[in-house]
């Protein structure tokens, strides 16, 4: 009997149930800035560019309260040297040159700060934009602030201020329009570095709103050197807004400023040195502090510094 060989049935394989996407980690994780914040302090550098900021910050801001005398007020004759009733001598005016710079820095280093925040902040949103939405709308942002990038700052603020006087708040404006376009192209290149990364395409594909993945997923991942531009932006915004006092287009009289004080006395600077050369050195010195802690901050996150030229 022959037994004819029966087909096979063919081998169909169970269904595989796919497992649900994990999402990826971002990078920057909840301790993320403090971590990065505990690494600089640990670096010299570091170490003395806080110890140089805090020092400056101190006599600028709780040095009115230790004045001997009212910065207004003539105590002897101009240029007076230095002896027990005025310890730095007297301006051109003959006013206390102690006072006069104990009360100069609290509103230069508060204008500095408020540009900066001003201008980071909106360097920040607009390279968020320019990097994350890309297309026409990211083209016109990084176009329009390259504009505002070929004017040297200082020039840039000197036309408004000349137009519409030295007001504080268009003091703080025009410098923070000087920073933008510096901290926008950090961002753009920044987020751009990060669009394609798993964090962030895991949030695209479960529906998260652009904006919170702006502010929750990009932004956090970019605050090192972020950071770095804050810390050299302020440095810029001291420095500019000094030079804007010193050419007369600061705080009226009889406000004080360090910059004010430069202009005021350099006339006489041979026979009376002490009323430039003190301010000079307080803005020097806040200056290689912000510095030294800028460049920690790059070093404990990594950033390659390239700082760019400003005129």
């Amino acid at each position: 009997m022959q037994i004819e060989p029966t087909a096979e049935a063919p081998v169909v394989p169970a269904p595989v149930e796919e497992a649900p996407l994990a999402p990826v980690k971002s990078l920057a994780g909840k301790g993320g800035f403090r971590e990065l914040l505990r690494n600089t302090l640990r670096l010299r550098e570091g170490k003395i560019g806080l110890a140089l900021v805090l020092f400056v910050l101190a006599v600028a801001f709780l040095g009115p309260f230790f004045a001997p005398h009212d910065p207004s007020t003539v105590i002897a004759a101009p240029y007076t040297s230095p002896n027990s009733n005025a310890l730095l001598g007297t301006d051109n005016l003959g006013r206390d040159v102690l006072s006069r710079f104990l009360h100069g820095g609290a509103v230069l280093l508060l204008l500095a700060f408020a540009a900066t925040v001003v201008g980071v902040g909106t360097g920040t949103l607009l390279g968020l934009i320019a990097g994350y939405r890309r297309g026409f709308r990211g083209e016109f942002i990084m176009r329009s602030l390259d504009v505002v990038l070929s004017f040297p700052s200082l020039l840039l603020a000197l036309l408004f201020l000349s137009l519409l006087g030295p007001k504080l708040w268009l003091i703080v404006l025009v410098v923070a329009a000087s920073h933008t376009p510096y901290v926008a192209r950090v961002v753009e290149s920044s987020t751009l570095g990060l669009t394609g990364r798993g964090f962030v395409r895991y949030t695209e594909m479960i529906g998260l709103s652009r904006w919170r993945i702006m502010s929750g997923e990009i932004l956090p991942n970019i605050l090192a050197p972020l950071t770095v531009q804050f810390g050299l932006r302020l440095t810029y915004s001291i420095a500019l807004i000094a030079s804007l006092a010193y050419l007369g287009f600061g705080r009226p009289a009889p406000a004080v400023d360090w910059g004010m004080m430069i202009n005021e006395n350099q006339a006489n600077i041979v026979a009376s040195p002490l009323p430039v050369v003190v301010p000079i050195i307080a803005i020097a010195i806040i200056t290689i502090g912000s510095n030294l802690l800028t460049d920690a901050f790059g070093r404990a996150g990594g950033i390659d510094l390239g700082r760019e030229g400003e005129a």
